[in-house]
């Protein structure tokens, strides 16, 4: 099977700050783990920058005014809440971040490749449609699911989360759509406190299961195999996008899961199962969280091994 990686190095000029857990030495680890003899057979380009066209899909005009107005000059930042913060090349960055999921979309559309990773910062999925925050400034992957519908003219997208929160911005955009499906676990309690089993969506779209801190793989595994993937199979997606956040791991400092290496690869596996038997095997995976540096390399040369098999 192909897959592409999809990058670019203004990814890394988003400074939120010393000592801020997503800083750019989270890419930089992992574009390490995969540049190595292991992975010689990934394609491998750089991302575009999303249009306005692309990103209105998703926010509307003014809110991406809005962030792009709030970028600051070089050597300040903007405090776009507590936790979220803009330096000088942030835009640039998530610019190209919602890129390289719209570029992943094209390139598994167009027959080029079978599965793509999107190696970016910042992350996306806790931006709704007018409000940034946990980091994220567009939402990414919900960007991809709309370009995939507006230019390929696909009817049913899948977007599969794993990481150790819970997109609430995602799930702003899919559960009134039943022509999207979102499904989730995540970590309860734990920011952004959404992601409730009741959450289905307009047409139970929408699949939430939140795990106890100190969950760990049998909990993890029984809530994708009982309750998301028998979902995600009934919803038969054109395509599936992945939001595959590596912080669940158990030695991440942000949560308290204790997920092993060995369940990315796991989850991996069954998400591009289900790709091969309703979307002619078309996946895109993007970058959300990880943030023990270590761990996340691990993690993600084990999500990308899975992905080119």
């Amino acid at each position: 099977m192909s897959t592409l990686l999809l990058t670019h190095p203004a990814c890394l000029g988003h400074e939120p700050g010393p000592h801020h857990p997503e800083r750019p030495d989270r890419l930089r680890a992992v574009l390490a783990a995969l540049d190595n003899e292991a992975f010689a057979g990934l394609a491998r380009a750089e991302a575009p920058a999303a249009t306005r066209e692309q990103l209105l899909r998703v926010h509307p005009e003014n809110y991406v005014q809005a962030m792009i107005g709030a970028k600051p000059v070089p050597g300040e930042y903007a405090m776009i809440d507590g936790d979220t913060i803009m330096s000088s090349g942030s835009i640039d960055a998530a610019l190209r971040a919602a890129g390289a999921v719209v570029a992943g979309v094209d390139a598994v559309m167009g027959g080029k490749v079978d599965t793509v990773f999107a190696a970016i910062r910042p992350p996306g999925h806790h931006a709704t449609p007018d409000v940034p925050g946990g980091f994220c400034l567009f939402n990414n992957v919900a960007i991809g699911a709309r370009h995939a519908q507006a230019r390929h003219g696909i009817e049913k997208v899948a977007i599969l989360d794993f990481d150790v929160h819970h997109g609430q911005g995602t799930q702003a955009v899919v559960e009134p759509d039943p022509s999207l499906f979102y499904g989730s676990t995540h970590q309860y309690p734990l920011y952004p406190g959404t992601g409730h089993a009741r959450e289905r969506g307009v047409e139970h779209n929408v699949a939430n299961v939140p795990l106890r801190p100190n969950s760990g793989s049998a909990q993890f595994r029984q809530a994708w195999g009982d309750i998301i993937l028998p979902q995600l199979d009934r919803f038969t997606p054109e395509l599936v996008i992945v939001s595959a956040g590596f912080d669940g791991h158990k030695v991440d400092p942000l949560a308290q899961l204790n997920l092993e290496t060995e369940d990315f690869a796991w989850i991996t596996a069954e998400l591009r199962a289900i790709a091969k038997r309703h979307a002619n095997g078309r996946l895109v995976s993007a970058l959300e969280g990880g943030y023990d540096l270590d761990a996340l390399a691990e993690a993600t040369t084990a999500h990308v091994r899975a992905l080119m098999r």
